[in-house]
């Protein structure tokens, strides 16, 4: 039965009680737990990598892999991926915090598969090469982050696993906006003729 007011209309539906789950805030949940989830997969990754490369490699000395494609060769960077601006190591390390505050806040507002993938993997990433930045040597905040992979076939500079996974989430990115795709997962297209523009 439908609850009716006094005067016989159907009586208005009560609001969400504070606190109350929606369904909005029940999807979130489970994109915000793949960011999770991933996150730490990448960082335990970019970690152990680093570990073992510097426990069998030594620095400068590349060891061949894949017929040359591939090449081991451990060094410490003290710029951003790919060795980019080396002498701002302090920059960087504040620009890598700012980068994880603003990842946890977005995905509070997580609403697309896309951009849970994209935003793990530059968290994951992010984390990876700034623990380097605050634990390793010089010191504090201008830590050398450990590189040792190297392409055989190219001309490019020596990088790790969060590197890696930073370009996979700037592709991702690109990609996202060229699909018109918000962080919400609504479209760009979708949310203009909802409000009239188009």
């Amino acid at each position: 039965m439908e609850d009716n007011d006094d005067n016989g209309a159907p009586a208005a539906s009560a609001p969400p009680a504070p606190g109350a789950k929606t369904g909005t805030t029940r999807r979130r949940r489970p994109l915000i737990l793949v960011l999770a989830a991933i996150a730490v997969t990448v960082y335990a990754f970019d970690q152990v990598t680093k570990w073992q490369a510097e426990q069998q490699l030594t620095v400068g000395q590349p060891v061949e892999l894949l017929d040359g494609l591939l090449y081991l060769r451990l060094l410490y960077n003290p710029g951003a991926a790919f060795s980019i601006a080396t002498g701002l190591t302090w920059l960087l390390t504040i620009l890598a915090v700012i980068v994880v505050i603003v990842i946890v806040r977005v995905a509070t507002r997580l609403g697309s598969r896309g951009w849970a993938v994209a935003l793990c993997l530059l968290l994951g990433g992010a984390l990876g090469n700034l623990t380097d930045r605050l634990t390793r040597q010089p010191g504090f905040g201008r830590g050398h982050v450990v590189d040792f992979l190297e392409f055989g076939f190219v001309d490019f500079p020596v990088f790790n696993i969060a590197d890696t996974a930073i370009t996979l989430a700037a592709v991702c990115v690109v990609l996202l906006g060229l699909l018109g795709i918000g962080v919400d997962g609504v479209r760009e297209r979708n949310a203009a003729n909802a409000r009239g523009d188009g």
